[in-house]
């Protein structure tokens, strides 16, 4: 029941959810070769696949936070991060994630697709079924690049700074193995933080211009299969 495990239990679920909304139908188009899907499940694919997306996000910089609280302020920190807070920040991370996405999706839904309706990806991402729409898509590409700056890069900021006070306070730490036991806290979420933010940048920060089809597909394949596969193995092997 302590923070760090209640925050990990969303991250699971998370990752879970992230690959079972992506994996299955990926696995039957390879089977069957029958790779044909409507356009409601197509749409929900894509909302799941932002939201969850988001979330991860948020959740990952929550437990940075909560690393920060253990290691630099370690006699509050049963008060500071208390069950309620630590329930409020969850919800918070959940709510604020899917009323973006919803935003994306709403936004998606007032565009015209007149063809051709082939969908350039191993699944309905957002970026490959905007490309299928025969109206101006500035207004959703706009949506998506600030949602990323507010998302990935705002996050990202925290956690860069949570983790520079944390190495502060580390490096004050003046026996050997109780610097070894503070690393080992936070080795594995910055492992996984690491990951996440890196791959997710490159896919929505960079220029469509200066990206290769089958090199972003590739990467989101790991995005979306390897990374929630990842990080039940990185927290594994640290516990």
């Amino acid at each position: 029941h302590s923070p760090m495990y209640f925050f990990l239990s969303h991250l699971a679920i998370i990752d879970m959810s992230f690959a079972s909304n992506t994996v299955p139908k990926m696995l039957a188009n390879i089977l069957t070769q029958n790779r044909a899907i409507s356009f409601v499940p197509c749409i929900m694919q894509t909302y799941l696949y932002i939201g969850l997306g988001y979330t991860e996000c948020l959740i990952l910089v929550t437990m940075s936070y909560d690393r920060y609280v253990a290691i630099c302020h370690p006699l509050h920190y049963t008060f500071i991060m208390s069950w309620t807070v630590c329930t409020v920040l969850s919800t918070m991370c959940w709510s604020c994630s899917f009323v973006l996405a919803l935003i994306h999706v709403l936004l998606l839904l007032r565009l015209p697709f007149c063809g051709p309706w082939e969908v350039n990806h191993f699944f309905c991402e957002i970026l490959s079924v905007l490309k299928l729409a025969c109206a101006d898509t500035w207004l959703n590409k706009v949506v998506i690049f600030t949602a990323t700056v507010l998302v990935l890069l705002g996050p990202l900021c925290l956690v860069l700074v949570s983790y520079m006070h944390i190495l502060r306070a580390i490096l004050k730490i003046k026996s050997a193995e109780g610097r070894k036991k503070a690393f080992s806290t936070c080795s594995s979420h910055l492992s996984v933080a690491g990951l996440f933010f890196g791959i997710a940048m490159v896919v929505y920060m960079v220029p469509d211009s200066s990206q290769e089809g089958d090199k972003t597909k590739i990467l989101f394949l790991f995005y979306s299969l390897f990374n929630p596969m990842l990080n039940p193995i990185i927290y594994s092997l640290r516990n």
